[in-house]
């Protein structure tokens, strides 16, 4: 039976940066624990997400953090970038510094998706009115007194309610009273005035908010003074990544005056090794908030009178085409900064004297207050609060003190179900206005308001291979038809893993299914969310088993230890299907490729007990046994499970090899061709066992034949409709790469293809960066291919240059290939030879068949006869017709000279 739970409610004050975060948080966890929710934000904004700092639309004020930062999601790093390339900014990076105004767009939106996918499990309203006190008994229910005249009771509300009000305690009353002082620059309207005019100005505060209104109110007959006591600007960011740094070791007993001589020593590390402090600093960021708390009360204070201008100036930075813009309006004179205070000031003839204790008199029209968020917080809300004792001050004074954020009473006690995140916890972690941190708190929010997991007693449903799934029946009934799909190399399996996953958003297998897909077979899927949801899934709701597997397919995807995690977790769990499919290099997937030649063999053959003669695990052995050179055998293998499975596309893809390695052309094309005009319609990759056809149309040399099957079933654009929409852009890009350009090249090696070859279909199918930042060594050698027959020098430069950094597989093999494929296009033939014959041994390591690894040979054959080595162009073609007859062979060597 399914515990019962009581649907709670939460209420969430404030709907800016920090309460979408927490909603965002709250609807995505409630969802995946199937954990009714009616959540209610409570905001007087227009528009979620904005709140202050984002509801600016001048597109000069920029994040001060890159965009790699500014994820909504601590564990997907690069969601905001992903965001904005698929919101009209194809090209950006997660070095940008996108505007903030874009970024107000994104947590609107990301909020919004969030509410579309909780739909059935969290209802979520929206009070565009303000909080102004919370009451209730401390056993009850919280009680949030609106400023409607509503009354909103909830079991638990969070208040964020972002920075403190500035207080501009610091201007004399002549400011305060006039209305050319403007405390609040970032109201609605309240710059109006100010932009119309054109008198000279004066902002208090040098920080952030201090440049942004100095760009904005920039005016070539105006000049813009700034003045706070230090006189610092914020530093700018780096232009490139100046590279990273390891936090220093802290002394066991941390007292300020350590603190900084630790922290300095490690800055001037930093100098020495990367000619930049800002690694030494970033550095510190994951432990800012343990060091602020190992502080006493005194060394705090202390820290804050001497060393808190500094922190701020280094810590929060600007971005660089910001500090460029302030660049240019300080030496135009447009803009200039003063340290000092305000000693005095006096206004005569509708215009400010002000005069600085530095001794500098300025006459302006206008003083802006840009000193930052006020310490205490003041609004009526938190007046409240701590009048009653329900709240009290934080650290120094400083926002309001919690415990792991639950507000804590005059007591020291947390008793009401209040919570804080962001700008109100600085007092006790220093720290926390940032993104990166108040996304981190978010997500510890929802984890704390909602009920763990429903725990589940009845027996739980299965994959088609009897594993358990941690799931309800209906999604696993779905998951189970994406595997089959998957085993039997059909269409439709990313269709079935989302649907299983919309039946049940908790589901950690269907999500790292799907991330597998994307990773490996270029499905239409956001890889990096689908693998994070994967995660965050399998550390609610999964077994041993199914957390193996996403660590495993995490571990794939990022490249660290992928291959020996995924053998490892087989040979605890070897009737995982899917895990082996993943494993074997056929044709779903690339396969385990940095391990010995016939491991994957003896991982089919360790694996067989589970299996009893499944049709899968037959399909997967037919086509080891005709990688060994067994055709007979791997030829009986596929027939078996055939006869079982007609659908089965790896015995397909076995039999395909056995008639080509046998030299079976004539019957090999034939079979082949009415299975994917029968059986095989329903095939994921039907381009490529059509690429089979056309390799022993090839071999028959029968060009007419191999430019019909190009065009009708090849060519990017001629691929079917169905087919081609689940491979536009990087799927259609493999694929193309792989089956429709290696064949145009051999096509062209062999003289089967007159004339010019119409390579630009390929290419126009392909992303930029598979042809040229590939990420396996497989797709780099079909990309090299590609731009060979399409004779793109520049291109191929670039990619040679991508495997001399990537992983060493690509490094040892796919670089000097690049080397010896420039070579032959540049007609330096015996060059060309040279490198290619070098690579033949160790070719296998990129994966893939024989079969597809076989153009390198074929491109060594034609550089040899280019070079007028005929004899070793001889001994080649020699080999190849003691391997398989082939027609075109035959009469290739026919045609050697004597």
């Amino acid at each position: 039976m399914t515990e019962v739970r009581k649907r709670p409610t939460v209420a969430i004050v404030g709907a800016g940066a920090a309460g979408t975060l927490t909603a965002v948080q709250l609807c995505e966890s409630a969802t995946r624990r199937r954990t009714p929710l009616d959540l209610v934000l409570v905001d007087p904004a227009p528009e979620a997400g904005r709140g202050t700092a984002y509801a600016t639309p001048d597109p000069r004020h920029r994040l001060n953090v890159p965009a790699g930062g500014m994820s909504c999601y601590p564990d997907d790093p690069g969601h905001f970038t992903r965001w904005l390339c698929r919101h009209g900014e194809p090209t950006v990076t997660g070095a940008d510094f996108a505007t903030r105004y874009r970024y107000g767009a994104y947590l609107a939106d990301t909020l919004a998706q969030s509410v579309v996918r909780s739909h059935g499990t969290v209802s979520v309203r929206r009070l565009r009115t303000r909080a102004e006190s919370c009451t209730g008994t401390p056993e009850g229910p919280v009680e949030l007194h609106l400023a409607d005249g509503g009354l909103l009771t909830a079991d638990s509300a969070v208040l964020a309610t972002g920075p403190a009000a500035p207080t501009a305690a610091w201007a004399p009353p002549v400011l305060r009273t006039s209305p050319r002082f403007v405390n609040s620059p970032w109201t609605p309207g309240a710059l109006d005035a100010v932009r119309e005019d054109t008198a000279d100005l004066l902002l208090v505060g040098t920080g952030l908010t201090a440049v942004d209104l100095a760009l904005t109110l920039d005016r070539p007959e105006r000049t813009v003074h700034t003045v706070s006591r230090s006189g610092l600007l914020p530093q700018p960011h780096a232009l490139g990544p100046a590279g990273a740094m390891e936090a220093p070791k802290w002394p066991r007993d941390l007292t300020l005056s350590g603190l900084r001589r630790t922290v300095y020593r490690h800055v001037s590390r930093s100098v020495r090794t990367h000619g930049d402090w800002r690694p030494a600093l970033d550095s510190l960021r994951p432990h800012t908030a343990r060091l602020w708390h190992s502080l006493t009360p005194e060394e705090r204070g202390e820290f804050l009178a001497h060393e808190g201008a500094i922190w701020n100036t280094h810590r929060h930075r600007m971005a660089p085409a910001t500090a460029e813009s302030v660049t240019r309006a300080r030496t135009a004179r447009r803009l200039q900064v003063h340290a000092g205070t305000i000693a005095d000031v006096t206004e005569h003839d509708g215009q400010f004297v002000v005069t600085l204790t530095n001794g500098l008199t300025l006459r302006v029209g206008w003083v802006i207050d840009c000193t930052g968020p006020g310490q205490r917080l003041e609004d009526p809300l938190w007046r409240g609060l701590f009048e009653t004792g329900t709240a009290v001050p934080g650290p120094l004074g400083i926002g309001v003190a919690t415990r792991d954020g639950r507000l804590l009473d005059a007591q020291g006690r947390c008793v009401r179900p209040l919570f804080t995140l962001g700008a109100p916890r600085r007092g006790e972690l220093w720290e926390t206005t940032a993104i990166p941190e108040i996304r981190v708190q978010a997500a510890a929010l929802a984890r704390h308001l909602l009920a763990p997991p429903a725990r589940r007693t009845r027996r739980r449903p299965v994959d088609g291979l009897g594993l358990p799934l941690s799931t309800r029946a209906e999604a696993a009934t779905a998951y189970r038809n994406g595997l089959d799909r998957v085993l039997k190399v059909r269409a439709g399996a990313e269709d079935a893993f989302s649907r299983a996953i919309a039946l049940d958003p908790g589901f950690a297998l269907a999500h790292a299914a799907l991330a597998l897909l994307g990773h490996e077979c270029g499905a239409a899927v956001d890889v990096p969310r689908a693998l994070a949801d994967a995660q965050r899934c399998a550390r609610e709701r999964a077994d041993e088993r199914e957390r193996s597997f996403v660590d495993v397919i995490t571990r794939r995807v990022q490249s660290a230890d992928g291959d020996r995690a995924l053998l490892r977790h087989l040979d605890t769990h070897p009737a995982d299907a899917l895990a082996l499919a993943a494993a074997v290099p056929t044709i779903a997937f690339s396969g385990v490729t940095d391990l010995d030649d016939d491991y994957a063999l003896r991982l089919v053959e360790r694996t067989s007990p589970a299996y009893d003669g499944h049709w899968f695990h037959t399909s997967l052995l037919a086509f080891l046994r005709q990688e060994q050179g067994r055709l007979h055998e791997a030829g009986e293998l596929a027939h078996r499970a055939l006869a079982v499975e007609p659908s089965s596309g790896h015995a397909v893809h076995a039999l395909a090899h056995v008639h080509y390695e046998s030299g079976a052309h004539e019957a090999g094309r034939d079979w082949l061709d009415g299975w994917v005009s029968g059986q095989g319609r329903g095939a994921v990759h039907r381009a490529h066992f059509s690429w089979h056809i056309a390799l022993h149309e090839l071999a028959l040399d029968d060009p007419a034949a191999v430019r019909r099957r190009w065009y009708a079933q090849l060519a990017p654009m001629g691929v079917p409709p169905r087919e081609r929409s689940r491979a536009s852009g990087r799927v259609t890009g493999v694929r193309a790469l792989v089956d429709s350009g290696s064949l145009l090249w051999r096509a062209r090696l062999s003289g089967n293809w007159p004339g010019e070859l119409p390579t630009s279909d390929v290419l126009d199918s392909v992303a930029v960066e598979v042809l040229e930042r590939p990420a396996t060594a497989f797709t780099a050698l079909h990309a090299a291919v590609t731009l060979t027959a399409a004779g793109d020098l520049p291109a191929l430069r670039r990619l040679r240059d991508h495997a001399a950094g990537a992983d060493p597989v690509q490094r040892e093999i796919i670089a000097p290939l690049c080397d010896a494929f420039a070579a032959l296009v540049d007609h330096r033939f015996h060059e060309a030879a040279h490198g290619l014959d070098a690579l033949l041994p160790v070719l296998r390591k990129v994966g893939g068949s024989a079969a597809q690894r076989e153009v390198v040979e074929e491109t060594l054959l034609y550089a040899l006869v280019s070079a007028g080595r005929c004899d070793a162009a001889r001994r080649l073609l020699d080999a190849r017709l003691d391997r398989k007859a082939a027609p075109r062979d035959r009469r290739m060597l026919a045609g050697l000279p004597g």
